[in-house]
């Protein structure tokens, strides 16, 4: 009788020979890792064309997840998961001499998103697919996604990630379903033969969208679903005459211009034209996503008015606002419906989630700009501001500043298109992604909306995948937890519960103790092996991984190390501890970026110092990503979520740390105030100002008023001015410590003795291992509402009314 074993021994041997061009003699790292993933591939194969048929005969509602970015990690591991393969491939390539850890490795990160936003799409479709959930992701696929970040001389430098070039295994292209996406142009207007208005987009510049299909494997089901991610290409071909006449460069042009829509994640937009590549790129892939969605339905539907019960459309952010105004378009233009129908048909079938409390980050487009582009586009957002501006105006009769406020088109203080304004209108539900946030899009971001259509608003608390994030991160501690448990937790986070009752017991917290170590162990030996970084995984291990940002306050951490240093030099006691940054500033953003130098530097000169490197350790990883993400949460012992309350969103890397066992320090601010409720105020460092306490305070801010109140943190800015940091550029932060004393936008100031308050805390509390680890094991335990699964099934019941589909058996 043939073993799964055999028949996987039998599949690496012919995909070497068949698919490598190679033997098991000859083979690379390389070959082993795509071997290994085309017999998973195509394990998954059957069960992707069974749920994608499934879906079609049972007409089952499709759910389009619209997003600039899908953070996915490495798949090969995951897919191994879910097609429970992985011990029988760990076990085939053993006998081979091989291991299973080193051959993952084979695989590159899709840098396809830039942290949080990207990561939650991903944790997203997985939910959707495990729950059975008919979902489609809808993105672009970057030929070079978020850059690689390399260090040198303790600046950030980015360099291109081409993430592509030994090609993608898991991707299937789709050319026979390519899509056509129209820019620039002019429209005509003018009766048709039935007296009724209509235009024309004509003398447009048309590009293709080849679209690539990834699976997306549920867990614990037979159910795959589908990430399309789609790829700019000319229309015309390779024009051999003019290369022939020796304009080699004119020849090339135009496609190097077409591919470059699709070419680089968030390029530059300091100026015009990158400005206008982004907003192409956004074009690009919701003009193939709508154009997808329009001809899934025809395939199965006549009647028009089905399309909000056939299709689900979400918008992740304001990135794919324009899907309203092109599904207008083509409902109204091509389908030829009347406008008030055609924006109910819309508004139905749209929703958007809303994820930056920050009115700067919410995306603007100069208007001639967008006109220039877009000028059919341009004319229906038009239309759709002077309707909605008649039921302000109705509302509000004789207020111009709530014209001014609300429009989507702005004039004042410049003339530009509102995204979050269009995708609002647009949609029949906007959500925030965790309560406080929730609420202060109705109080503080949208109020006059919210006043409108205050039915529109509601909360969906973002989650993530305990498939990734704990199954496969942490393996010791998703055994241990199947012993307590039992099967099935996976699919079922609440069953986690059951680890409560054992938190004081002894043996539990010896396991989850040594769990932890081990961890901090492969940790140590990955950053030694890779980068050279030595660590004491004796010390506690104090972590903050997540995009470098002024309002995420990683200054606010490397202050505290300072100050960490200077008490120790003054011979207090504390326990040895490691703080581990990680994270890429926006290749434009000058301030991120220096702050990842002045890390560095502080870095440096604690290292340099004999009386205290065996005390405190600061290390900066480079080149985060989800696969060190892998690594670093399940390391952490203490989690730092400290950002100004009030503007981090929700937050999913809390969730995460918490779920492996690590305890929070963090401000009242996004999705920390329900893991704080959760878990309970005592498994909880908490400190800083709240919401409402910073909105009181900004009226009147003086930081140097907390400056002088505190000597610890009037220590450190003098030694930073001093330049004790920076020998060779005694001045380097001058300009650093001046912004602190003179403007401290994100309240560093303020908060800086809470913050050390708390982490004395955490000193006290790590001195006591029992009571450590006892919050520790009821952090694994309370939070398991957020999981994924939890968010995914809010949406599918209250926003999308997609129920779960049983495949065809």
């Amino acid at each position: 009788m043939t073993t799964r074993s055999q028949n996987l021994d039998q599949a690496l041997d012919y995909h070497l020979r068949n698919t490598c061009f190679t033997t098991p003699a000859a083979a690379t790292g390389r070959d082993w890792y795509r071997a290994l993933a085309h017999v998973v591939r195509d394990d998954l194969a059957g069960r992707w064309q069974e749920t994608q048929s499934t879906y079609e005969s049972k007409r089952a509602k499709q759910v389009h997840y619209l997003s600039a970015e899908f953070l996915l990690g490495r798949a090969l591991s995951q897919n191994l998961l879910a097609t429970d393969l992985f011990h029988e491939a760990q076990r085939t390539l053993e006998k081979r001499g091989l291991v299973l850890s080193e051959v993952l490795e084979g695989e590159p990160d899709p840098g396809l998103g830039n942290g949080g936003l990207g990561r939650l799409a991903a944790c997203f479709l997985e939910s959707m697919a495990t729950l059975g959930i008919p979902g489609f992701g809808q993105g672009i696929r970057y030929q070079y996604g978020i850059f690689e970040q390399q260090i040198r001389a303790g600046q950030q430098v980015e360099i291109g990630d081409d993430w592509l070039r030994y090609g993608n295994v898991w991707e299937v292209p789709k050319p026979d379903e390519r899509v056509t996406v129209m820019f620039y142009g002019r429209t005509q207007h003018h009766v048709d033969e039935n007296g009724q208005f209509s235009v024309r987009w004509v003398d447009t510049k048309k590009i293709w969208g080849i679209p690539y299909d990834t699976p997306v494997a549920g867990f614990g089901t037979p159910h795959v679903n589908t990430l399309r991610l789609w790829s700019a290409q000319p229309m015309s071909a390779f024009d051999l005459s003019v290369f022939n006449a020796g304009d080699y460069r004119m020849a090339v042009e135009e496609r190097t211009l077409v591919e470059a829509i699709s070419k680089v994640l968030y390029p530059a937009d300091h100026t015009d034209e990158g400005k206008e590549l982004r907003l192409k790129q956004q074009v690009f892939f919701c003009t193939c996503a709508v154009a997808d969605i329009m001809r899934r339905f025809d395939q199965k539907y006549d009647d028009i008015n089905d399309l909000p019960g056939a299709m689900a459309i979400q918008l992740n952010d304001t990135h794919p606002a324009i899907t309203v105004a092109e599904l207008m378009r083509i409902l109204v233009d091509e389908r030829h419906i009347p406008w008030d129908q055609a924006w109910e048909l819309t508004t139905a079938t749209t929703a958007y989630t809303n994820h930056t409390l920050m009115p700067e980050a919410l995306e603007k487009w100069p208007a001639m700009m967008f006109r220039n582009l877009l000028p059919r586009h341009f004319e229906i957002i038009q239309e759709i501001d002077r309707r909605f501006l008649r039921q302000v105006i109705a509302k509000w009769p004789n207020d111009d500043a709530k014209v001014s406020a609300t429009r989507i088109i702005s004039h004042e203080p410049d003339y530009t298109i509102r995204m979050a304004h269009l995708a609002t209108v647009g949609s029949h539900r906007v959500n925030g992604v965790a309560a406080l946030h929730s609420e202060l899009i109705k109080s503080t971001l949208l109020p006059d909306f919210h006043d409108l259509y205050p039915a529109k608003f509601v909360n969906k608390t973002n989650g993530v995948t305990p498939r990734r994030w704990v199954h496969g991160a942490n393996p010791a501690l998703s055994s241990l937890i199947t012993e307590v448990a039992g099967e099935g937790w996976q699919r079922d986070l609440a069953k986690v519960q059951a680890l409560d009752a054992h938190a004081s017991d002894t043996g539990m917290q010896q396991r989850i103790r040594e769990i932890k170590n081990d961890n901090k162990r492969r940790l140590a030996d990955a950053l030694q092996r890779q980068h050279g970084l030595i660590l004491d995984h004796e010390s506690i291990f104090d972590i903050q991984i997540k995009r470098i940002h002024e309002y995420k306050r990683q200054l606010l951490a490397a202050l505290y190390a300072i100050s960490r240093y200077l008490r120790i030099k003054d011979g207090e006691d504390l326990p040895p501890r490691t703080l581990i940054f990680g994270g890429k500033a926006a290749p434009g953003y000058a301030v991120a970026k220096h702050h990842i130098r002045f890390i560095h530097d502080v870095s440096s000169m604690i290292a340099l110092d004999p009386a205290v490197r065996d005390r405190l350790n600061v290390v900066f990883v480079p080149n985060y990503n989800v696969s060190w993400a892998e690594l670093l949460i399940p390391a952490a012992n203490l989690s730092e979520q400290i950002s100004m309350a009030g503007k981090e969103a929700s937050g999913t890397g809390n969730m995460k740390f918490a779920m492996n066992g690590a305890l929070t320090i963090g401000t009242l601010d996004g999705a920390n105030v329900e893991i704080r409720e959760a878990v309970g105020e005592e498994n909880f460092f908490l400190f800083g100002h709240t919401a409402d306490e910073v909105r009181t305070l900004k009226r009147s801010y003086r930081p140097s008023v907390f400056i002088e109140q505190s000597p610890a943190l009037s220590r450190v800015l003098e030694l930073v001015e001093s330049g004790f940091f920076s020998h060779h550029a005694p001045d380097r932060y001058h300009g650093l410590v001046h912004a602190l004393r003179h403007e401290d936008t994100w309240l560093v100031c303020a908060d800086f003795d809470e913050y050390a308050d708390a982490q004395d805390r955490v000193d006290q509390a790590w001195l006591t291992p029992a009571n450590w680890t006892c919050s520790a094991v009821r952090n694994i335990a309370r939070v398991h509402r957020f999981s994924s699964d939890r968010t995914i099934s809010e949406y599918a019941s209250e926003i999308w009314n997609t129920p779960p589909v049983e495949l065809n058996t």
